[in-house]
Parts: structure tokens; sequence; C-alpha cells
């Protein structure tokens, strides 16, 4: 179809996963189909009225293969037609989704225009699916204009089952239910029922304009790794992870409000890391809801004091992507620590 300019125009850009996969008659597995099978399974496009193009990846990618350098790609297809589609609708296997919306929220600088991230937990082509309502509603946010002609939306997003979410405050939180995703620590962007209703922050938002020129990052640093804190983690198994290397950025899972063990040996093996080698960790909470206040009890605040950051509210693919983000800036770590607890792209909350 030809992108013209008298009606809204939305390019879907499919990467893969479950909403666009078909099930093998043969032996039951879902198997990655082709965009076209998409179309025909939503004729309801055509209602739309809007000039709505696609561009797949080839192969399609299910979402656990997911990795810097689809982030890149995917940014690289937003650029190129930026200039001449009002917006954009990613479309992704739930997994990572929550990874790739992060990434992309800070991958795209001076974003005016929608990107809006969705999937589905069926497969389109089932009688059930919830695929085809998220794929309708995510067309019609991507497309929504303001009286003054500005779009709603100006960041990336995640729509899904009647919720529009900050994609950098998004998290799977269930394998087998319709809403899958949430943002605990922030509230919806819109609810959707019969009407979509933008949030009071999204309606009094201050606007870019059209004409602001995207500007992508391409560097994305994967020297980083996850470290989940566990009641009886031994000394070997942080000493393993923190001696990785070309190891520059950690991500340490903690217990509650941001404690961890108060071990000698742990809290040596922190300070060595930060001190020998300046690695930077970042703590982030286990919890869903909640932030890190590393001063609030003793365990907490020696991580402070061994030079341990504070995520604050972050989530956990947030935290890893902004770091990835910030290191691929080839940035000195303290500018990195700084920026790090610092909100970029709403992905802090500033209380």
């Amino acid at each position: 179809m030809q992108v013209g300019f008298n009606k809204p125009s939305v390019l879907l850009i499919y990467t893969g996963g479950t909403i666009g996969m078909i099930e093998n008659s043969e032996t039951g597995l879902l198997e990655a189909f082709d965009f076209h099978y998409l179309e025909a399974q939503v004729p309801e496009l055509k209602r739309f009225g809007y000039n709505i193009s696609s561009v797949s990846f080839d192969p399609p990618l299910d979402s656990s293969s997911m990795d810097q350098f689809s982030w890149i790609e995917i940014a690289k297809v937003i650029e190129k037609n930026y200039d001449i589609y009002d917006g954009f609708v990613v479309l992704h296997g739930t997994d990572t989704m929550a990874y790739t919306a992060s990434a992309l929220s800070f991958m795209l600088d001076d974003l005016a225009k929608p990107v809006i991230l969705t999937g589905s937990q069926l497969p389109i082509g089932k009688l059930r699916t919830d695929g085809k309502e998220n794929l309708i509603t995510s067309i019609e946010i991507a497309a929504a204009k303001r009286d003054n002609g500005l779009p709603y939306i100006q960041e990336v997003c995640v729509f899904f089952e009647n919720k529009l979410m900050r994609g950098n405050r998004t998290t799977k939180i269930s394998t087998d239910h319709f809403n899958a995703f949430d943002t605990p620590n922030f509230p919806p962007l819109a609810d959707v029922g019969i009407n979509i209703h933008y949030s009071k922050a999204v309606r009094s938002a201050s606007l870019l304009p059209l004409n602001a020129p995207l500007k992508i990052s391409t560097s994305m640093d994967a020297n980083v790794v996850a470290l989940k804190l566990f009641p009886g983690i031994t000394p070997i198994v942080i000493d393993q992870i923190l001696s990785i290397p070309n190891l520059k950025g950690v991500v340490m899972e903690t217990f509650g409000s941001g404690n961890a063990p108060t071990h000698e040996w742990f809290l040596s093996a922190l300070r060595n890391a930060i001190e020998t080698r300046d690695i930077v960790i970042v703590n982030v909470t286990q919890c869903i809801m909640g932030a890190v206040e590393m001063r609030r009890y003793k365990t907490g605040n020696e991580l402070s004091e061994a030079g341990v950051i504070s995520g604050t509210d972050l989530t956990f693919e947030a935290a890893l992507c902004k770091l990835m983000y910030l290191l691929g800036k080839g940035l000195p770590m303290d500018a990195v620590r700084k920026l790090m607890q610092e909100p970029l792209k709403g992905e802090i909350s500033l209380d």
C-alpha cells in the first residue's frame, strides 16, 4: 500500500513472536509465519482508512533470540521511515518485549511520534486470540492526534490487554493470562474500553514539534551481567561473576528495599570490583513493586558505602538496557554512575 499524506499513516514492524505464528497441524508446535498471514487474519485493518504498511524481519525472530543487534535493527527501520509515517507499531514476542521497549526508549532520542510495541499470548489465527484487539488498538493509538495535529503519544510504549504503558516501566508478569504486562511503579498512560482514555499526564504533556529530527544511538555495550542474590550464595559464585573478563556493569537484584548479605567477603568482593576494575554495580530490588532505599537499613547502607549505586524504582529490564546504553556511549564510569541515578526517559520516579 502506498503511503499518502491525507490519511494517518502507520508502519508495522513485524519482528516475530506468537502474534504472527501458526500451529503446525502435524506436530502441534507453533511456527513463525509471514506477515501476509497476519493481514489475512485481521481484515478489519482495511476499515481504518489509514495508510498501513509493513516491514518484516527475515526470518522472524522468537523474542528469546532478541539482542542488542536486533534492537539496533528496529531503531534503524524507525529512523529510515521516520519522516514518512505518523506512528510505528512493533509486533514482538512477549518474553523480551519489556527489554526491547526499554532499550528503544533510550536509543531513540528526540522522539516526537508514537512507537507502540504489542504482541499476543495466543496466535492471531486462534479463535480466542488476544492478538487482534492488541494490534487494532495499537494502530489506533499510533495514529491518534490532538486538535493541534501533534500525536497524543511521543514515546516508546507497550500496549497489552486494554492498557497503554510506558515502555521502560514495563515488566512481564504472567505467562498464561492476557494481562501479561504491568508497570507496577507507574500508572498506565491510557486505559482502553469503549473509548481510549489517556491519562492526565499524557493530556498535559509538553510535546516536541514533529519536525524535531530523530537521533538514534546504535552502540549498546553488552559487557554487563545480572547478579540475583539468594540466601546461601557462596563466595565462589560472586567471585566468578565479578571476575568475568571485560565486565563493565552489574545489575544486582537484592532483597526488599535494596538489602544484601553483610558478610565481609561479600562486601570486599564488591569494593574490589568497583575500586580496582571500575565496574558499575546497580542495586535493584527483586520485588515487583517498590524501590531501593539503600539508607533505610544497615545492610543497604553498607552497599552504598562499598560504592554500589541505587537503581531506585528501575525495573530490572530498564536497568540492564540503560546500563548497556550508557556504557555504549563510552562515557567515564563516574558519569555512567551519575546518569544511572537520573531519569533520562521517564524510567525513574523523580520522588
